[in-house]
């Protein structure tokens, strides 16, 4: 069964290729999709000259819980090689106030914006559920697997069981498209991906950030105050190339498909992900140091297509090909 369906109509030599993508029953204008905690809530990308959210899939909001936080004292962000650690521990102002103030504001007709559900506990991944349905956001992330924070997070992603459960918590309390975010740190994705697909979500996210830590060899003591945050970056993509394939195996059976990310910083990267099996890609650490990728990628990605006479995105989805 195809991860994705896009237009296949014929399309003469040196003409654009279809770009767009139908996510869990969304229709995306490109493959691209910006992160979670990686663009705050939406407005800050609209301050950058050259930027077109009209060339974006989806922007996912910052990661969001049903009460205020505050997150995690500094330091909370240091960069690593070939990447950066992070440990924001989900600062944000509540749902209600992101539904009733922020989301007002953003030009949701020019992309999709998709809330990220965050809870300590099951009632709370409910709640917040119900909040964004009521919203003009088009899907809901779901994070179980957070590894910068204290309460719920990596406890949830971790246990396919506890997985399960969130997913079964929040899924009648919204009619939005639910997607899944899972753990690389999880000893069997596979298992938890299909769990939570029979627990009814529409869609999986593979992989978030890796657990990791730093050290201050001056002061001998973590970098960061939390001792432990999440590696992004570069550094990551092959754990991730390889967590999706284990993923996409479970996935493909259902017909759910996955949006890939971890390290994707070039359009050979975005390809990398496609052909092993991601129908959409997140972009995230990338964009801190280059604001302006989105363009770049899809220009590489449609000028990849042209020299390989594909007409469309999906013809390359799932293309791996792993025997003799």
């Amino acid at each position: 069964m195809s991860d994705i369906t896009a237009s296949t109509s014929a399309s003469s030599s040196g003409s654009s290729p279809d770009l767009s993508v139908s996510f869990a029953g969304l229709r995306l204008q490109s493959p691209l999709v910006l992160l979670s905690g990686c663009v705050g809530f939406g407005e800050e990308y609209t301050r950058i000259h050259g930027w077109d959210n009209r060339r974006i899939g989806a922007v996912i909001l910052k990661g969001t819980t049903l009460e205020p936080r505050l997150g995690n004292a500094p330091h909370r962000v240091y960069e690593t090689p070939a990447g950066m650690l992070n440990a924001i521990g989900l600062q944000n102002p509540g749902a209600r106030y992101v539904v009733q103030h922020i989301l007002p504001r953003l030009p949701h007709d020019e992309t999709q914006f998709w809330a990220n559900a965050n809870g300590a506990t099951l009632e709370e991944y409910a709640e917040v559920a119900r909040i964004f349905d009521d919203s003009p956001v088009t899907a809901i992330e779901i994070n179980i697997s957070c590894p910068n924070v204290k309460a719920g997070g990596v406890h949830f992603g971790n246990d396919p069981d506890m997985a399960a459960r969130v997913v079964e918590a929040m899924r009648p309390a919204t009619r939005k498209p639910l997607i899944t975010k899972l753990s690389p740190n999880n000893a069997d994705i596979a298992e938890t991906a299909r769990r939570v697909i029979e627990a009814g979500t529409d869609g999986l996210s593979v992989i978030n950030t890796l657990v990791g830590m730093a050290v201050d060899i001056e002061r001998r003591r973590p970098v960061l105050a939390n001792v432990s945050g999440g590696l992004s970056g570069p550094a990551i993509k092959p754990v991730a190339l390889w967590k999706l394939h284990q993923a996409r195996a479970v996935a493909r059976r259902h017909g759910i498909p996955i949006l890939g990310q971890g390290g994707i910083a070039s359009p050979e990267d975005a390809i990398e992900f496609a052909i092993t099996g991601a129908a959409a890609v997140g972009l995230g650490t990338g964009l801190f140091y280059e604001p302006l990728l989105p363009a770049r990628m899809l220009d590489g990605i449609a000028d990849y297509l042209r020299r390989h006479d594909l007409r469309a995105w999906s013809e390359i989805v799932g293309s791996l090909e792993t025997g003799a």
